[in-house]
């Protein structure tokens, strides 16, 4: 009997999906047995990356965060995949995927380190039912003298969202992923920076967030998550995955999240199943503003420990073609394939991937650098320091800027 090991992130769709493509691929291998565990982002991180779970031969397969390959790729915690891809390759390859969805896994010299598996991106979700409703409108009209209307500015966002907030009912303008765990609470400044013209690093790669534009979008996150009130008391305890169930049940009239919350809205126990859509994430309010958004996906790798690589690889291909990345969605995940993304079927039960190709037009990417994961962790405790008011915002930055010009080794 041959045995493989996956780890994953914690993640009621991925569980989902996992559990029936290792059901289809052991009833097509019957003397394979599969087994899996699953960790939380950061303690994935730190079991298989920092701690050397990739080299220990325990796991043959991991889902990995675009965000860590840099760093696994110099860790040499990766098996290339361009050898099994020029034997067998997978289904459509590599015209069945977004060139979005084919760039972060690849290092500098073009080679292959994972499968995509899990798309973002990040997209604005909205409450039809409130945004449609005539009474909301006529109220909404009569307290501010303009319609209602989804939020193209964040000066947009912050007024509807105190429209929306209605503690008494249990409802929140917003629903926030607020939680210090280096996922949301970066990648939501990211945007607030991106969306107002903004840039992390400079053309010689020094950073410069802690400038003017870089001020107001930690403001306006921080404001967002404090003292606009707009959100629940919970929400700095939120991660992604916990702000996506609120969301489902009615918590909020709008959310900024990843565009796979979606399917946690679409499919029960929400309670807000063919009441919810996704667009494009505000604009800053000045001339530089932007609808912008952040790729980052999931990705499925083969650990170097494993001592299975064949059979690794032959699980990634299979779990790569149309049909099991159709099972990837319809279980609350999101599929990478343009297959899926024009499928009816699933078009018919979630909106969003009628402008996921949209969305990823242009669409913004995070530095690879293999200095990342300590850069990321600057700016989770940036975030933080600013939230709780440990720090002002500026000095929140200036601190940040000088820690990441002493990791990226400038003077």
């Amino acid at each position: 009997m041959r045995t493989l090991s996956i780890k994953y992130r914690s993640f009621d769709g991925f569980e989902r999906a996992l559990s029936q493509q290792i059901a289809h691929f052991t009833a097509l291998h019957p003397d394979v047995t599969i087994t899996s565990s699953h960790a939380g982002p950061e303690e994935l991180y730190a079991e298989m990356v920092t701690d050397g779970g990739v080299h220990g031969g325990e796991y043959d397969i991991m889902l990995i965060l675009t965000d860590w390959l840099p760093d696994l790729q110099t860790r040499q915690g990766l098996i290339c995949l361009d050898e099994f891809i020029a034997i067998d390759p997978p289904t459509d390859w590599p015209t069945g995927w977004s060139e979005s969805l084919l760039a972060l896994q690849r290092d500098a010299h073009g080679r292959v380190y994972g499968l995509p598996y899990h798309d973002g991106p990040e997209m604005f979700h909205y409450r039809t039912d409130l945004f449609d409703d005539v009474g909301e409108h006529q109220m909404f009209h009569a307290k501010y003298g303009r319609s209602l209307r989804v939020p193209q500015t964040w000066s947009e966002f912050r007024e509807v969202a105190q429209f929306f907030t209605r503690p008494d009912q249990g409802l929140y303008g917003a629903v926030i992923a607020g939680l210090n765990d280096g996922h949301n609470n970066v990648y939501d400044f990211f945007i607030h920076l991106w969306s107002r013209g903004g840039k992390l690093f400079d053309a010689h790669g020094a950073p410069c967030f802690n400038d003017a534009i870089g001020a107001e979008a930690l403001q306006f996150y921080v404001d967002s998550l404090t003292t606009m009130q707009i959100t629940s008391p919970h929400a700095l305890g939120y991660d992604s995955v916990a702000a996506g169930v609120a969301y489902a049940a009615g918590e909020g009239a709008m959310m900024l999240n990843w565009a796979g919350f979606m399917s946690v809205a679409q499919l029960p126990p929400s309670r807000i199943i063919n009441q919810t859509r996704c667009t494009t994430i505000p604009r800053g309010d000045n001339p530089a503003g932007r609808h912008a958004s952040l790729n980052v996906y999931w990705v499925l790798g083969i650990c170097a420990g494993s001592t299975n690589q064949d059979l690794a690889y032959q699980f990634l291909k299979e779990t790569a073609t149309p049909a099991m990345d159709k099972i990837t969605s319809l279980a609350g995940g999101s599929g990478v394939r343009k297959s899926t993304w024009n499928d009816p079927e699933i078009r018919a039960q979630f909106q969003y991937y009628e402008v996921m190709e949209q969305v990823h037009t242009g669409i913004d990417t995070l530095p690879a650098l293999p200095q990342y994961p300590a850069l990321n962790e600057v700016f989770s405790q940036m975030t933080w320091a600013a939230v709780t008011g440990t720090k002002s915002v500026q000095q929140a930055l200036d601190d940040a800027a000088a820690e990441c010009r002493v990791i990226l080794g400038i003077a």
